[in-house]
C-alpha cells in the first residue's frame, strides 16, 4: 500500500497495527529486515543497557563523543514529549521527514514480516543513521539485552549502567536472572563497562565464559565528589576539578563516570580531558529527570518508573529538606511493581492523586488509588482525567508547596505539555 502524503502522526498509528504484539522479544524479524535493507551502519557503535540512567548515559556518551568532531546518532526510548526525540542527530531530533522517510523504506523492506513498534522504529533510526552519514552511533537497549531489537547489530563497546527489578514478567523475577538477559549485549572480544559497584555474578561469569572484557566501577575506575565537584579516575587516565553534570542529582555523577569508562576502553583518551569533559557535561538535558518547573505552583517531574528509580528520587526529596505540603500525582503501566515505587515514596508525600496513563498498557486510576491507599495509610484521589488531576493538586497546594509528579514516561510528558513547558515541534536534524 502506497502510503505517500502520510504524516509522522498517521505512521505511528499504523506502526500499532503491523504486531499483534506491543512487546515481542527476540532478534529473527529484525536481522530479516535489516538484511533486506543492507544498511550501511555506523562505524563505532555503543549499546547502553541497565534498568535505569540509560537515556542520562546516551546524552553524556553524545555530548562527549561530539567533542570529537564526529556526527553522533542516538537511539533513546520511550519518549517524553514526542516520538522525534528518539533519533537525534548531534542532539537534535531528527525531522518529521526524515523519519517518514527511513519508515517508508522499512515498511518496503520487512514484506510480510511482522515488527513491533520498537523493532520498526529501531530499525528506522539505523535507516536515519545511514542517510545523514552518522560516524558514531549511540543506541538505547529497550528492554533486557539479549533479545532486544537494538542488539541485532554488533556493537563496538557497551555499558550497561545497572541492574534491579524491572520488566519482570518478561526478563525474570531475580536480579541474577535479568543481569543475565543484560548480559546479552556482551560479545567476544569486545568490551562492557558496569557502571554499578553492586555487580551480578552472572555478569561477571557471562563474561569470563564468552571472553568479553569487563570494566567494572570500583575496581577499574572510582570516582569522588564533593561540594565544589568530581574527580575521576580511570585505568590510564585521571580526571580532577570536573564540575558537576548539567543533569541534576548525585546519581548522575555514576552515569557519568561509567561513559568515561566506556569511551577509555574504547580508544577515545584523546576526549579524556578536564576542559573537555567539563565543556560536554554541562550540554545535556533531559526532560522529566528530577526536572524541577515553576509556574504557578513548584513542580518536580521525575520518570521513576521501578523501586530502585523511585528509591533515589525519594532521597533526592529527602535530601531536600522540604518542609512544606507534597502533592503527589501518579501513574504507572500495567507491569509495574506498584508498591515497589510507592513505599520509598511514601514518607514523602502528603497527598496522593492517581490517573491513568495514556498509554494501552495503563494500570487503571482506581487500581493505582486503592494500592496506594493500601500502602501508605492516605486517601487517594483517583482523576477522571489529566486535567483534573492537575487542577485538584493545584487546590491542595500553594506557591510554597510543591507537586511530584512521577511514575511513567506516559504521564510526566503530558503533564509538561499541559504546563507549557514544551510544545510539539517537527525535529531539525
Amino acid at each position: 500500500m502506497n502510503h505517500t502524503g502520510s504524516t509522522l502522526a498517521d505512521w505511528l498509528v499504523r506502526l500499532e497495527g503491523f504486531s499483534p504484539h506491543e512487546i515481542a522479544l527476540g532478534l529473527e524479524r529484525v536481522l530479516v529486515v535489516i538484511e533486506q535493507l543492507d544498511l550501511t551502519l555506523p562505524s563505532v557503535i555503543f549499546h547502553v543497557a541497565g534498568t535505569n540512567g540509560k537515556g542520562s548515559s546516551v546524552a553524556f556518551a553524545q555530548a562527549l563523543l561530539s567533542e570529537s568532531g564526529a556526527v553522533v546518532g542516538t537511539y533513546t526510548s520511550p519518549h517524553v514529549l514526542e516520538f522525534n526525540e528518539r533519533i537525534c542527530i548531534n542532539a537534535e531530533p531528527a525531522s518529521d521527514a526524515k523519519i517518514i522517510a527511513a519508515f517508508e523504506r522499512v515498511d518496503a523492506a520487512r514484506g510480510d514480516t511482522p515488527l513491533t513498534y520498537f523493532e520498526f522504529g529501531s530499525i528506522a533510526a539505523l535507516a536515519v543513521f545511514e542517510a545523514r552519514g552518522v560516524d558514531i552511533a549511540v543506541l538505547e537497549v529497550g528492554m533486557g539485552g539479549r533479545l532486544d531489537a537494538v542488539n541485532a547489530v554488533e556493537p563496538t563497546a557497551g555499558l550497561i549502567t545497572n541492574v534491579s527489578l524491572d520488566h519482570c514478567d518478561w526478563l525474570g523475577d531475580d536480579v541474577e536472572t535479568i543481569a543475565l538477559e543484560k548480559a546479552g549485549i556482551m560479545r567476544a572480544g569486545t568490551t562492557t563497562v558496569f557502571a554499578s559497584p553492586d555487580v551480578p555474578e552472572s555478569i561477571a561469569s557471562k563474561a569470563a565464559d564468552i571472553g568479553a572484557g569487563l570494566v567494572l566501577a570500583g575496581r577499574d575506575y572510582q570516582w569522588t565528589s564533593s561540594t565544589e565537584g568530581w574527580t575521576w579516575q580511570g585505568r590510564s587516565h585521571s580526571l580532577e576539578n570536573l564540575r558537576r553534570p548539567s543533569l541534576a542529582g548525585d546519581f548522575q555523577l555514576g552515569n557519568a563516570a561509567g561513559v568515561l569508562a566506556l569511551l577509555e576502553s574504547a580508544g577515545f583518551g584523546e576526549l579524556l580531558d578536564t576542559d573537555i569533559v567539563n565543556r560536554a557535561f554541562a550540554k545535556p538535558g533531559l526532560p522529566g529527570r528530577l526536572q524541577r518547573v515553576t509556574t504557578d505552583r513548584h513542580w518536580l517531574l521525575d520518570v521513576a518508573h521501578n523501586p530502585a528509580a523511585a528509591e533515589v528520587l525519594a532521597s533526592s526529596l529527602a535530601a531536600d529538606d522540604f518542609k512544606a505540603t507534597t502533592v503527589a500525582i501518579v501513574a504507572m503501566l500495567n507491569d509495574k511493581d506498584v508498591a515497589g515505587i510507592i513505599t520509598p515514596l511514601s514518607g514523602q508525600v502528603d497527598y496522593w492523586i492517581s490517573v491513568t496513563a495514556g498509554n494501552p498498557r495503563a494500570l487503571d486510576a482506581a487500581e493505582i488509588g486503592r494500592q496506594v491507599a493500601n500502602l501508605t495509610n492516605k486517601a487517594c484521589m483517583v482523576a477522571e482525567s489529566l486535567e483534573q488531576a492537575l487542577e485538584h493538586a493545584r487546590q491542595l497546594t500553594t506557591l510554597e508547596d510543591r507537586i511530584l509528579v512521577t511514575g511513567s514516561f506516559y504521564l510526566v510528558g503530558p503533564v509538561l505539555m499541559a504546563l507549557g513547558i514544551y510544545s510539539p515541534g517537527k525535529g531539525e536534524a
